[in-house]
């Protein structure tokens, strides 16, 4: 219930009274993460991980670990826990993230597709490897990578949303619009992929429709407004506006 405080009050007597409660003390360091206390998570999950064996630990003992600065001890223990059978698909994935995050995109997607091999229906591997691909601009590659997981997972928002983003890159505006009309059917309260679908319209000539878009993302989320004033600035029909009244003015209207 993103509580919190609460949990960690709740775990913390469940351990005074019992030292060897492994729930507690995974959910004692569960709830130390949600508040951005990773370095006073490590020691009741390393002492769950040590108790329990579990995957689900581990990669949780290995987010605390990064989180507490301690990186090649927490890449250590994503190493043992993807050598685990059965494989546990979100350690590939924090492993991958933790790679790329310091630039070592090659073994973040070698990570990914040792996953894929093992648990090839995972469609949060798919995407984040789509995602590794992207950001070296391959866009055949992360647009073949999508176009699998959505005939495999056609009801996924994430996906529909990623692959319209591919297809605004490779300047296939048309598909890529019909893309974000079925990920806004789904979640038509996503603001990043309204602003996007406004970009799409904007780049088809269609200027009134993606304003409207563009404005809705924006409206009544303050930290959307940046996004939408780029949006319109750097599209082929856009807007760029001098004073910030002008703004308000586009923003409100």
């Amino acid at each position: 219930m993103q509580r919190p405080g609460e949990a960690e009050r709740l775990a913390s007597g469940v351990l005074r009274a019992n030292k060897s409660n492994t729930l507690a003390a995974t959910l004692l360091g569960r709830a130390l993460l949600m508040q951005n206390r990773a370095d006073e998570a490590v020691v009741p999950l390393e002492r769950a991980a040590r108790r329990d064996g579990s995957s689900k630990t581990e990669t949780l003992l290995a987010i605390a670990l990064a989180g507490a600065g301690r990186r090649d001890e927490a890449l250590d223990q994503l190493r043992q826990t993807i050598a685990r059978r059965p494989p546990f698909p979100p350690a590939f994935l924090e492993f991958a993230s933790q790679l790329a995050k310091h630039g070592r995109d090659d073994e973040a997607i070698s990570a990914l597709k040792s996953g894929l091999a093992l648990t090839p229906n995972v469609v949060e591997l798919q995407i984040r490897l789509a995602s590794l691909y992207l950001g070296r601009n391959d866009r055949p590659k992360a647009r073949a990578i999508l176009e699998h997981a959505l005939a495999a997972a056609p009801g996924r928002h994430d996906v529909l949303a990623e692959l319209a983003r591919v297809m605004v890159l490779d300047g296939d505006y048309g598909a890529a619009a019909e893309t974000f009309r079925r990920a806004l059917a789904l979640r038509p309260d996503d603001a990043l992929t309204r602003a996007n679908f406004g970009v799409c319209l904007l780049e088809m000539g269609e200027r009134d429709a993606g304003e409207v878009s563009i404005r809705a993302a924006a409206r009544g989320r303050p930290e959307m407004i940046g996004r939408a004033i780029m949006s319109l600035a750097t599209t082929t029909h856009g807007r760029f506006f001098m004073r910030p009244s002008a703004v308000a003015k586009f923003l409100n209207g």
